[in-house]
């Protein structure tokens, strides 16, 4: 057992007795220790996101607006959604390939109560919810319990509800959702106010303040040594000067100056925003703070290692595919309101890979134990800005072939900076 426990890995998160930072500059050097041992995290994703912003800025000076900024924003959503499901997939080790079908199937499912029963928006949603999460508890059964690979049972998944997805939208309706239900509708395109963003970002603040003196608190409590106290005074100056200037710029109106004289308004950060905060903010606390966390990744770094430790592999390795058919759930919602319709043609084509590109691209590994949720919104930003730029600057009819070529560069990219860092992980060791 002892063993056993010795060959567990750390997770994303430093123990409990871990020394903290006593200034700025232990600070700085421990963070470049770790970079030179590998841990490059979602490094990689924030320099691609600023050198892409710096490239598509210089060629096209319009790109760069609060325009474009809700653009990507809403854009995004449906991709990060599902990428941030697929995290606790591949934190695993594993892969899900019906992640994209599962989760427009789910979507059909709760349309097609509102469309031909008349049920209210927010029971769609719930169907829909129950819908994928049913889903992911037959595949994760049958990829634990029965031990089939996960590669075979999402596939069979892939195609199986392909069918059921036809049933479901009945293409001769020509897509369920119409504008039955304007809130399905404007889970993209609906805005919070002005004074709602603002308010939004206020939360936030005030959410991270206290959790983190929360935290400072019990380790002064436990007689634990506590980072320098300027190190948190700038990470707070840096979410309200950042957020502040992401709320100013969501928040211009984007209207033709005709449009404005007639009271028209175009601002306010979209609903997608908000919707991904809760999310990235929920799961991010349950992978970092809870057990159940800390057991995603010992399994994903050493499966038999986690077995022999007591922890219950099979239910961990159940419910990560619980959870990325939950997120592909609300993602299929996300595509529906996107495209103003549930119809049998959505989560097919590159929805799954475009997924599984913004996680690995946003920092998570392929060969599981090392990922975070937040990694998700920056490789589907990334990805976001990739596309809307490329459709900008080439122009004709292969633009879309240039897209898929480059994503697909970009995403190998990514995959050999994973594996470069973990073979510098283990010279470094």
């Amino acid at each position: 057992m002892s063993e056993s426990l010795a060959q567990l890995p750390d997770t994303s998160t430093p123990p409990v007795g871990a020394a903290m930072p006593g200034s700025i500059g232990e600070a700085w050097t421990n963070y470049r220790g770790r970079i030179r041992s590998g841990e490059l995290g979602s490094l990689p994703a924030v320099f691609g996101i600023v050198l892409l912003v710096a490239i598509f800025g210089i060629a096209e000076p319009s790109l760069i607006g609060a325009s474009s900024l809700q653009s990507v924003l809403e854009f995004a959503a449906p991709a990060v959604v599902l990428a941030m499901g697929l995290v606790f997939v591949l934190l695993l080790g594993e892969i899900d390939l019906s992640a994209g079908v599962v989760g427009s199937t789910a979507a059909c499912f709760g349309v097609y109560w509102t469309y031909y029963h008349g049920w209210n928006w927010w029971e769609a949603i719930l169907a829909a919810m129950v819908f994928g999460t049913a889903c992911g508890v037959v595949i994760g059964w049958l990829r634990a319990r029965l031990g089939i690979p996960s590669f075979v049972v999402t596939l069979a998944a892939f195609i199986s509800f392909q069918g059921v997805q036809i049933f479901l939208a009945d293409t001769k309706a020509g897509g369920l959702l119409e504008n039955r239900q304007p809130i399905l509708g404007e889970l993209i395109s609906g805005r919070l106010s002005k004074l709602g963003s603002w308010v939004f970002l206020a939360v936030l603040v005030i959410i991270y303040v206290a959790v983190k003196y929360a935290q400072r608190a019990d380790r002064v409590k436990q007689g634990l040594s506590v980072e320098a106290p300027i190190l948190l005074i700038l990470r707070i100056a840096g979410l309200i000067v950042l957020g502040g200037l992401f709320t100013y710029g969501c928040n211009l109106n984007t209207l033709a100056s005709w449009q404005a004289a007639r009271g028209l308004y175009a601002g306010g950060e979209p609903w997608s925003v908000p919707i991904i905060a809760f999310l990235v903010i929920g799961f991010t606390f349950m992978l970092s703070k809870t057990r159940y966390g800390r057991h995603i990744y010992a399994v994903g770094g050493n499966n038999e290692a986690a077995r022999r430790a007591g922890i219950p592999v099979v239910l961990i390795r159940t419910s990560v595919f619980v959870i990325c058919s939950g997120l592909a759930a609300v993602s299929g919602l996300l595509l529906a309101a996107q495209e103003n319709q549930a119809t049998d043609s959505q989560g097919l084509g590159n929805t799954l890979l475009l997924g599984v590109a913004a996680a690995v691209i946003g920092g998570t590994s392929l060969m599981g134990g090392r990922g975070r949720v937040v990694d998700a919104v920056l490789g589907g930003v990334a990805l976001t800005i990739l596309s809307f730029g490329m459709t900008d600057l080439i122009s004709g009819a292969s633009n879309g072939q240039w897209e898929d070529i480059i994503t697909g560069i970009v995403l190998l990219i990514a995959a050999w900076v994973d594996a470069a860092s973990r073979h510098a992980g283990r010279q470094s060791g």
